[in-house]
């Protein structure tokens, strides 16, 4: 399969964030993983979430700021951040960002779980 270009996803948080899924459940109907670039401004950030997939972040630019149940991380370009399955997670970009999201499973709306 050869995928010319992504589907723009409508985002969750208080300001709009570009979602472009390249893979998964809207742009390629592929259940198994998704991939979406996210191009997010600063001061957005998400509700809380506790989805029932894994999400690897791959910073391109700027900096994501995730809270866990008891941590705060900072990562930057050219960092991971792996969010286990089942664990609550919450993301923000303070100054703004840009960053690849990776989901095991594909990522739904009704598997995010997210507390608004």
């Amino acid at each position: 399969m050869h995928i010319k270009k992504p589907t723009i996803i409508k985002s969750a948080g208080n300001k709009p964030k570009k979602i472009e899924e390249f893979i998964g459940m809207v742009n390629s109907k592929t259940s198994e993983i998704s991939i979406a670039r996210m191009t997010s401004p600063a001061g957005w950030l998400e509700p809380a979430q506790k989805p029932d997939f894994d999400e690897y972040t791959f910073v391109l630019k700027g900096c994501v700021v995730v809270k866990t149940h008891d941590q705060e991380y900072s990562v930057n370009a050219d960092e991971v951040f792996f969010a286990e399955k089942g664990k609550e997670v919450r993301y923000s970009t303070p100054q703004g960002a840009e960053y690849i999201a990776i989901c095991i499973p594909a990522f739904s709306p009704d598997t995010v779980h997210r507390r608004e």
